[in-house]
């Protein structure tokens, strides 16, 4: 064999995109990438898609694409669509999940509210129920125990845009009015401001007032005691998992009596299409609420069907009259044998953990959803649906690689060992590292005999 000889080479004037020199991809997404194609995730979605788009003219965002850029969404807790964006051009790890070639540029916020407003509301939650199938196979939906919570979402509207329902009136213009009447010529901010303040009958109902920019955002008060025009989001959690296996975002100023039947029926029927033993009256599952969702009229419609109800029954003082309703009379105490069974109880600390945890989760820790950018409830269902299939795959990723989340897998656990050894005695240094702030020596001792 001849001995060879390093000498200057001419580059290649063009690289194909397998020869060009990268680093490895962000160990998340590419376990995340190969579950989606295993599961054959961009054949569905193309297919799914395809009877919204024409034969011919330029190419759309692959559908693929459109819907794993809102997954990032939630796995990088961002809101808006155009930070989703910039944060996909930001990172090449994020480019080789949305498959993007080296002349491909990341899909501009504009093109997914088109693509979004291409697509009905079916379609995501078709997308959505794929996750479901996918969980469903690794048996992180059972579909026996159904937890169900509601809580806020600020909408993308501010208070000072508030109408008059009936005369198009907005505040500002009805305090102007109120301060001539009682006879300020030139109101300053501060006349209309001790105005407001000392007015009688002074209220903001829903009734007599809608956004001008959303008219289907209510006013409400939210978590943290805040009013501002809101949405309803409610999920439908399975206990055994914490799989969400429903979503609906509501008017904000319906109570949860109101509600539950439309969460409940979508949860029905998510479950039928992933479960092969979905709710029936023959075989009811369990569901478990809290005080909000008690009322008699609603636990005699759900009596005798796919619903077994255990709902927290709040305090009253004095007797229950009952007027002969002997439905209603049957269906409060059989819920109430049920909710001070050890089970019941059970189920409902069961419900306090993992429901709450879905909306910790999808709006405050890991997905940042608790004000939305978009406008229209359907619009905010939309991307709402496609955020909480991102918290889906999460729980199917804690089980595939014990994390949920790219933050999570950054803040990993990991050990260093070094073991250092005499002739008297053997020496095991253990470090244990978490985060910057987190660190644990444990050094061990071994004594040699003889």
């Amino acid at each position: 064999m001849g001995l060879g000889r390093q000498s200057d080479q001419q580059g290649k004037m063009y690289l194909s995109w397998d020869e060009i020199p990268r680093s490895r991809g962000h160990a998340f997404y590419d376990r995340l990438q190969q579950i989606l194609r295993k599961s054959g995730f961009d054949a569905f979605a193309e297919k799914l898609c395809k009877p919204f788009y024409s034969d011919k003219g330029r190419p759309s965002i692959p559908p693929g694409r459109y819907f794993r850029m809102h997954l990032v969404g939630y796995f990088e807790g961002i809101d808006s669509e155009r930070g989703i964006e910039w944060r996909c051009a930001d990172s090449l790890s994020l480019r080789d999940f949305l498959q993007l070639s080296t002349k491909e540029s990341v899909p501009d916020h504009s093109s997914l509210s088109r693509t979004r407003s291409r697509l009905p509301l079916a379609i995501h939650q078709d997308v959505f129920t794929w996750v479901l199938k996918v969980l469903c196979k690794e048996g992180l939906v059972l579909g026996g125990r159904i937890g169900v919570d509601a809580s806020t979402m600020e909408a993308n509207a501010a208070l000072k845009t508030i109408v008059r329902r009936d005369t198009g009136e907005s505040y500002r213009k009805m305090l102007l009015r109120m301060a001539k009447e009682s006879g300020i010529e030139s109101p300053t901010d501060e006349d209309l401001a001790r105005l407001d303040r000392k007015r009688t009958g002074k209220t903001l109902s829903n009734k007599d007032w809608q956004s001008s920019v959303d008219p289907e955002a209510k006013i409400t008060k939210m978590k943290d005691g805040r009013t501002h025009l809101a949405y309803k989001p409610e999920h439908a959690v399975d206990l055994d998992t914490g799989a969400v296996v429903a979503v609906e975002v509501h008017e904000a100023d319906k109570g949860d009596t109101a509600t539950l039947p439309k969460t409940l029926e979508a949860a029905q029927e998510s479950l039928g299409r992933v479960t092969p033993t979905p709710p029936c009256p023959d075989d009811p599952a369990e569901l478990v609420a809290d005080k909000g969702y008690f009322s008699r009229d609603v636990l005699k419609d759900l009596d005798g069907g796919p619903w077994r109800t255990r709902i927290a029954e709040p305090k009253r003082s004095g007797l229950n009259s009952w007027r002969g309703d002997h439905e209603a009379r049957r269906a409060v105490y059989n819920n109430r044998a049920r909710i001070s069974s050890m089970a019941g109880k059970a189920m409902s600390k069961q419900r306090t953990e993992l429901v709450e945890r879905s909306f910790e989760h999808t709006l405050d820790r890991s997905g940042g959803m608790r004000r939305v950018w978009l406008r229209g409830r359907e619009n905010v269902q939309k991307r709402y649906l496609l955020h909480v299939a991102g918290f889906n795959l999460g729980l199917l990723m804690r089980i595939k690689t014990g994390y949920g989340t790219p933050r999570g897998w950054a803040n990993a656990w990991f050990v260093m060992i070094w073991p250092e050894m005499t002739s008297s005695v053997a020496f095991l240094a253990i470090v244990l590292v978490a985060e910057e702030q987190c660190r644990a020596i444990m050094p061990i001792a071994v004594v040699c005999e003889g």
